[in-house]
């Protein structure tokens, strides 16, 4: 039997600036720290023997396990139930600027029960030794690499220093507790965490914040506990520092068990943020929206001399993603190798520059005017567009295997002009509209020559083909070509044929000629699971579209938190939680919705 827990067994807790995973057995298996994108210090997700953990456990002979999160927040917590008793671990993030706490309280609720906490930190990926040092309430942790780190554990109960790990045994009566404190040590070792009711004090006031940010959401539809699930996640993956937002929290998290497809997600992809400005608009949360079209201006002021974008970057804005291996990792239930960076930011992908553009085009009309700098940016951006369009790529989907003359990337980039010149006109912004208009009309007459294909009565995944890939699902959504258009109801039949299994879509088939340059295969996409059921309702389909979105509602896991894909089995795969699956949900919650209540298109 496999050591490693199924990737759906998990919760998460944050504090928007990092993220840990905690397991239904109370342990805290994957953390990176103190920010998204910082080495781990916790990753036994990754290898079970060297990755490092936070475990509190209550002995309990066949205890069942229960996940919960207090409605409306992102504080965990983990039952433990039994003839013997009820343990209860409650976990959270606490929320202060500039500090950066993890507590955890261990609690019995019925009974008289005994409990085993240990800490196995493992700093810098597992590569680093480290020392730990006794204080008066628990212990330092000083890391002896090169890399200075060092954690502070406070603890209510006595601590044991044993081969590096810290140890404590106890035993609990009804009522009672014991609580931990994680956080970042300073020069000062006098925080506010020593006062002995910080726990409880923090407990309310992250419990208070998060409940009072959750009801600042203007949905009101149906499914609101999903949307609204699916809002804390996007929030969790929010820098509150920088604006940005990452793909997911995690690394190496593999899309196919044993295989090869194991990326790093801990950085802000050009697309999936523009995707995620547009969700939380639509749910009323301006305030995030302007900090992300801040840090895109800043990127925009950033461009390349010819006026071309990196397609992702750090949370900071940086650019630097240099991919490189684990070695010494083993991976998740064998799946090697573990990448930590990202090659792919060096890949050309030329949708993103109408993701960009579209997110800006609504962020101008549903949140604030853009400024005069941010748009003669913008125009050089444009103008880019313009006179690479043709260029072939890799894709949306990043593939390894070369690059092609991609159908949605030429749809994307008549986006992006599309966007402009309705943004121009809108605003009176100097701007050349009729080359830009040409051109756009170009790249439209192309899309409907050149990647047709006749005898399927479908569009193709490129020039040439005669496969679909799930990336088509947008065309509708972005306005390129009307949900009824005979054209698209044909499309849509041959994307069912191809990639649509029950209520799952794959990205694409990988016996297709557009072969992505790596060995295996993958499971199904969530978000374009999410993608097919809005254009079913967009269609006018609400009977299927409803059915096809509440079967993928449940292949959530028991907290409401959707992976990267779905597996064989319905299992979880790749990196998790994934802020593109939550951002699918809520477009297509909140366009069913709206469809089903008789409101009408957008």
């Amino acid at each position: 039997m496999s050591p490693y827990r199924p990737i759906d067994r998990y919760g998460v807790i944050g504090n928007m600036e990092t993220v840990a995973l905690v397991g239904v057995d109370g342990s805290i298996d994957f953390m990176c720290f103190p920010s998204f994108d910082s080495p781990s210090i916790f990753a036994r997700m990754l290898d079970h023997e060297k990755g490092g953990f936070f475990k509190i456990s209550p002995a309990l002979d066949d205890a069942r396990h229960r996940q919960m999160y207090l409605p409306d927040t992102n504080v965990l917590f983990t039952r433990f139930l039994s003839e013997q008793g009820v343990a209860e671990i409650s976990d959270f993030m606490t929320l202060e600027p500039g500090e950066h706490r993890v507590v955890r309280r261990a609690k019995t609720v019925r009974g008289e029960i005994r409990y085993r906490m240990v800490l196995d930190a493992r700093l810098n990926y597992s590569r680093d030794a480290h020392r730990v040092v006794p204080t008066r309430d628990g212990v330092v942790i000083e890391s002896l690499g090169a890399e200075p780190l060092a954690l502070r554990l406070r603890s209510s109960v006595p601590v044991t220093i044993v081969g590096g790990q810290v140890i404590a045994e106890f035993t609990l009566r009804v009522g009672e507790h014991a609580t931990f404190v994680l956080e970042l040590a300073g020069d000062d070792e006098h925080t506010r965490s020593e006062n002995p009711e910080y726990p409880t004090e923090a407990f309310k006031a992250t419990a208070d914040w998060w409940r009072t940010w959750a009801a600042r959401s203007t949905y009101r539809g149906r499914w609101r506990e999903a949307v609204t699930r699916s809002a804390l996640v996007l929030k969790l993956l929010t820098s509150r520092r920088h604006g940005s937002i990452i793909a997911a929290p995690t690394f190496g998290l593999p899309e196919e068990l044993g295989g090869e497809r194991n990326w790093d997600y801990r950085y802000t992809w050009i697309r999936d943020g523009s995707f995620t400005l547009y969700s939380l608009m639509r749910l009323g949360y301006t305030d995030e929206a302007a900090a992300f079209m801040r840090w895109f201006e800043q990127r925009c002021r950033e461009l390349a001399p010819d006026g071309s974008l990196q397609i992702m970057y750090r949370l900071d804005g940086s650019s630097d993603l240099h991919e490189q291996t684990l070695e010494h990792f083993e991976g998740y239930r064998g799946s090697k190798p573990v990448r930590i960076g990202n090659g792919a930011a060096g890949q050309l992908q030329l949708d993103i520059y109408g993701e960009l553009m579209d997110s800006v085009y609504l962020y101008d009309k549903f949140g604030a005017a853009i400024s005069h700098d941010m748009w003669m940016n913008l125009s050089r951006l444009v103008d880019w567009v313009c006179a690479n369009w043709r260029l072939a790529d890799e894709g949306i989907w990043e593939v390894r295997g070369g690059r092609r003359e991609f159908l949605f990337s030429r749809v994307m980039c008549w986006v992006a002009l599309d966007r402009a010149v309705r943004l121009a006109r809108k605003r009176s912004f100097p701007a050349p509209l009729e080359r830009w208009g040409a051109v756009r009309d170009e790249i439209y007459r192309e899309v409907f020559t050149r990647f047709w294909d006749a005898k399927r009565q479908s569009f193709a995944q490129y020039e040439g083909a005669t496969t679909t890939d799930a990336s088509m699902l947008l065309m509708p959504m972005i306005k390129f070509i009307s949900p009824v258009d005979p054209r698209w109801l044909s499309t849509m039949r041959a994307i069912e044929q191809d990639l649509v299994d029950d209520s799952h879509v794959y990205r694409y088939r990988h016996d297709s000629a557009a072969h992505d340059g790596l060995r295996g295969k993958e499971g199904t996409f969530c978000i374009c699971s999410f993608w097919y059921a809005e254009c079913l309702a967009r269609s006018g389909d609400l009977g299927a579209a409803r059915y096809s979105f509440e079967k993928m509602l449940g292949y959530a896991n028991h907290l409401g938190l959707f992976p990267e894909e779905l597996g064989p089995a319905g299992e979880h795969l790749g990196n998790f939680p994934q802020a593109f699956t939550h951002i699918g949900l809520i477009s297509a919650a909140y366009y069913l919705d709206r469809a089903l209540s008789g409101r009408g298109h957008e």
